[in-house]
């Protein structure tokens, strides 16, 4: 399950986009519950906005069943995502996430791609407060062995998954887009602490 992972870095260009916070904070570990930057489609313009990690569409009654994960398999046919899949698509941009691996005692990696910047698929839902619509999101995932990875596009991917326009059976392939090369590195148990969002996070085992 990709159950968290790591916005601190980006660049100047990113940094430009529309609705990029001017508070935006480095965040080392970034954890279902938690404010997250989306990128989206707005109008023909790719904007930024901020979300909660946690998918909550408007007719949801019951807070505890917020999803931060949508499997790909089953995207297009789960009530509770497939809406969004067809209408409401965007990305989560992240320098990496965190996997666990082992039995009794499970191990953290830091798992990386090429670029400063990754893109996970994601879709989002708003849910309107008091005349307010607050926006949620959860990512697309992918099975790795016996563990789930978020669902990484490319440059390609990336502008047909968040154009509204792409039909449906455009969108079917690139939930099976090969996915890149990992990079991976063991870390010591800091990240653990689920409170912990610092550079410690990232301290080799």
């Amino acid at each position: 399950m990709c159950g968290r992972y790591a916005l601190f870095r980006w660049n100047p260009e990113f940094a430009a986009l529309p609705g990029f916070p001017a508070d935006q904070q480095p965040h080392w570990s970034l954890a279902p519950g938690a404010s997250v930057l989306l990128m989206r489609k707005v109008e023909a313009q790719l904007q930024l906005s901020r979300a909660r990690w946690g998918l909550t569409p408007a007719w949801l009654n019951d807070f505890t069943r917020t999803p931060a994960q949508a499997r790909a398999e089953t995207l297009a046919e789960q009530p509770m995502f497939r809406e969004a899949f067809r209408q409401r698509r965007g990305l989560l941009p992240a320098n990496g996430f965190y996997e666990w691996r082992g039995t009794a005692r499970k191990r953290p990696f830091w798992m990386t791609a090429e670029g400063s910047l990754t893109h996970f698929a994601a879709i989002w839902e708003a849910y309107p407060v008091e005349g307010y619509s607050y926006l949620s999101v959860a990512v697309v995932t992918l099975p790795a062995a016996n563990l789930r990875r978020p669902l990484i596009l490319d440059e390609a991917a990336q502008a047909a998954w968040l154009d509204p326009d792409t039909p449906v059976a455009e969108l079917q392939p690139l939930l099976m887009q090969p996915q890149p090369l990992l990079r991976e590195r063991p870390l010591a148990t800091f990240v653990n602490d689920p409170a912990l969002d610092g550079p410690q996070c990232l301290t080799p085992a």
